[in-house]
């Protein structure tokens, strides 16, 4: 049965309203801490023998991968036997949690008061059940049995004045097998409207880096992380993000490297790391990890990056016979690379010249250096530009195809990554003839919508049925007001799901809730894969009994659509080509023969996924060679220009909780940041509050300004004086979505500027 969730701060959406308490912030991240965290989180919602029976197998061969992000896991022997860490450990809890949300719960639930919810108490209801579909006026999901759902979906699909009337987004959490066969299905149906969650996380760094070194994807594997003698992490919290990352940085600093932190907000994680795993860890002081801390303002990334590049020229810290042989573009680049411009530097990032010049030293004098990063880079302005100017620093250092060096885009969700490789993007991948010729139909050209670009066709009446295979759209979003009213406007929305989250409480005219297994459930003797930051694929088998006999897996989903709608290969019709779908569901195998055929790098597929699995070609950090038009990496000129702030105003940028992964929000508390019962808080500098002559602990809406004049308001958030850079604040998301502007996004990548938001705060009574 569904129960009722703790009182909570929830800025208004409901009548139950509870300020935060706010504490220090933390300088040590995991520890006892961290274990009592996480292990209170699985006994609560799956209890003792479940949540040891589920956490026993995350990440393990044999075992299912963990719902949260894609920080790879050691081979072999190197793994441990508790390979998770507290915020993996919180989401395995969420999935297998005893919770249901069944349909006694939606006949006592209008949508309208679910709406009033927050996302927190939505999410912790429980595993969804049965589908539900929303009718036309209703106020209510009510029960339908799966042919009947299907068979609506086909209908409305068919009726359709133009497959580009359908977008068909997806979830990084998705696997390799259902993310193929979905972009299947939407390109054999006729559109290539396939957006998904990269749009808003790492396009920034596929577009930079596709243009750089060829390949959207980093260069550098687990083992390169351990050798690296500079490790430059910039825009990334990994203690809350990817915790796993810090044993990775602990055993790379213990062998002798150096670590650089790059980020407007301390991060406990990379202050100092108490290691679960570890007696010495759990017991004594941890080891401390960033060497360096060099506090930035939001959007002032290019601007360094493009400092350090023109001081490695000067100096002549360069690698010419790399340089000569695998680059092309550095005359360019050098005539631009002049002496830094001090003042707007200094201005632009909050830093000294001294950081920036001892930041340049270190790279120069490294022998083996990676640069990490995340969403405080690719959701700025300027990101692409930012990526590709890193680029051009790892580039005159040669640190493209050697041990130890690369390039390391720290992706989130834990199929994000192979979400794309599997074709789920809005422009039809290189390999789509062939997958065209391997199941006979042709597949459309023209590119398709991606995630912004979607809200805007349904804002505008171009869009009338929007299908979501996982995620949480109508929260991961920009400008939250703008797309829950173009979900809203929509004749049909189509949500395949695990739990009640906001997407299916902002219904279409229509709208189907359509349950599936999550990872960590038996789908019979199946299995599915994956693919990691570093490109890594592997098994995931759940063992988990379902939670609710009545769902299906996300294959079974997928092939059900796609025979209603399109046919099957035992039952071809002359208007849709005949594809396999009762072949597909029934055997996943006959999926990862059809990826073997038509995607490259996948060649026996089946027999290399045993065991441990197996890492795809990466040309540049294989063999330094580079799949670019030239052949060669390409240096490229970028050059920083400032972003105008008002006086009075301050950039915000959107960050997580500790409590948190994406959208779905395990609990009220930041216990890294100080924070404890709430979520509405934003976190200024005590200098800019003596500045603005706001007090600590007052109540402000947070009011976003850009160019459209609309005025997009987060109201009733607590001050929190708190040491980020001056000039700069933050609040999490998805609270602080609204304030984004769907217009505001990045250059090349067309990703929400999330990192980027000029505001100002207007206090108000409390």
């Amino acid at each position: 049965m569904a129960t009722r969730a703790p009182r909570e701060d929830n800025g208004g959406r409901d009548h139950e309203v509870r300020p935060p308490s706010v504490g220090e912030p933390k300088a040590v991240a995991a520890g006892v801490a961290g274990v009592a965290a996480g292990l209170s989180a699985g006994l609560s919602q799956m209890g003792v023998r479940r949540g040891a029976r589920a956490l026993l197998r995350v990440n393990q061969v044999g075992g299912f991968d963990c719902p949260g992000c894609a920080w790879p896991e050691p081979a072999g022997a190197g793994r441990a036997h508790a390979e998770f860490c507290e915020n993996g450990a919180k989401a395995v809890a969420e999935e297998a949690t005893l919770r249901r949300v069944t349909r006694g719960f939606f006949a006592a639930h209008p949508i309208s008061e679910l709406a009033r919810r927050t996302d927190h108490w939505l999410g912790q209801q429980g595993r969804l059940t049965e589908p539900m579909i929303r009718r036309a006026g209703a106020d209510h999901y009510e029960p339908i049995d799966w042919d009947a759902a299907v068979a609506l979906v086909a209908d409305a699909l068919r009726g359709l004045a133009s497959p580009d009337e359908a977008v068909f987004y997806t979830s990084g959490r998705t696997s390799n097998e259902a993310a193929f066969c979905w972009q299947l299905l939407a390109r054999a149906y006729g559109t290539n409207n396939l957006p998904d969650c990269s749009n808003m996380c790492h396009e920034s760094s596929g577009v930079a880096l596709t243009e750089t070194i060829g390949i959207g994807k980093g260069s550098v594997t687990l083992d390169d992380i351990h050798a690296a003698k500079l490790i430059v992490v910039v825009g990334q919290n990994p203690g809350t993000n990817h915790p796993r990352m810090l044993t990775a940085l602990e055993r790379a600093k213990r062998a002798g490297a150096t670590i650089v932190a790059i980020n407007p907000l301390p991060e406990a994680g990379l202050i100092r790391f108490k290691n679960p795993q570890k007696a010495s860890g759990l017991l004594g002081a941890g080891t401390p990890l960033a060497d360096h801390f060099l506090q930035i303002k939001v959007g002032g990334d290019l601007a360094l990056f493009a400092a350090v590049g023109a001081l490695l020229v000067g100096w002549d810290a360069v690698d010419h016979a790399f340089v000569d042989a695998y680059t092309v573009g550095f005359d360019s680049y050098r005539d631009a690379a002049r002496s830094p411009d001090w003042a707007a530097t200094s201005a632009a990032t909050g830093l000294t010249r001294e950081q920036i010049e001892t930041l340049a030293r270190l790279l120069a004098d490294s022998p083996a250096t990676i640069v990490c990063w995340a969403m405080g880079l690719t959701q700025q302005r300027d990101a692409v530009a930012t990526i590709r100017e890193i680029v051009n620093v790892q580039l005159l250092r040669g640190m493209i195809g050697r041990p130890g060096a690369g390039l390391c885009p720290v992706r989130g969700h834990s199929n994000v990554q192979g979400d794309r490789t599997m074709g789920i993007v809005e422009r039809p991948p290189a390999w789509a003839g062939a997958m065209g010729e391997f199941f006979g139909f042709t597949v459309p050209g023209a590119h398709g919508y991606d995630t912004v670009n979607a809200i805007r066709a349904m804002r505008d009446g171009r869009v009338r049925a929007f299908l979501a295979l996982g995620g949480n759209f109508a929260a991961a979003t920009p400008d939250t007001a703008v797309t829950e009213a173009a979900l809203r406007s929509v004749d049909l929305t189509v949500h395949v799901s695990t739990k009640l989250n906001r997407s299916h409480v902002v219904p279409g005219r229509v709208s189907l809730i359509l349950p599936c297994l999550g990872r960590t459930e038996a789908d019979g003797d199946q299995f599915v894969t994956v693919e990691d930051s570093m490109s890594a694929v592997h098994a995931s088998r759940g063992h988990l009994p379902p939670a609710s006999p009545h769902l299906r897996s996300e294959m079974a989903i997928v092939a059900g659509l796609g025979r209603a709608l399109l046919g099957d290969a035992s039952a071809p019709t002359p208007e849709r080509p005949a594809l396999p779908w009762a072949d597909f569901a029934a055997d996943y195998a006959v999926v990862r023969r059809a990826i073997a055929e038509v995607v490259p790098g996948f060649e026996d597929f089946e027999a290399r996924v045993a065991g441990d699995g197996f890492t795809l070609p990466h040309p540049p950090r294989d063999a330094r060679r580079f799949p670019t038009p030239s052949g060669r990496a390409v240096f490229t000129v970028n050059r920083p220009t400032a972003l105008a702030v008002p006086p009075g105003r301050l950039l915000l940028q959107t960050v997580r909780s500790h409590d948190q992964y994406n959208t779905t929000i395990y609990g009220l508390d930041d216990r890294y940041r100080g924070i404890r019962g709430g979520r509405r808080v934003v976190f200024v500098s005590p200098a800019d509050l003596d500045a603005l002559a706001i007090p600590d602990g007052s109540l402000v809406d947070v009011v976003s300004e850009w160019a459209d004049g609309v005025e997009r308001r987060a109201p009733r958030f607590r001050v929190v004086a708190y040491p980020t850079a001056p000039g700069c604040a933050a609040a999490y998301f998805p609270e602080a979505n609204v304030l984004v502007p769907l217009d505001s996004t990045a250059d090349g990548s067309n990703t929400p500027t999330s990192k980027q938001i000029v505001v100002r705060l207007e206090p108000v009574d409390g």
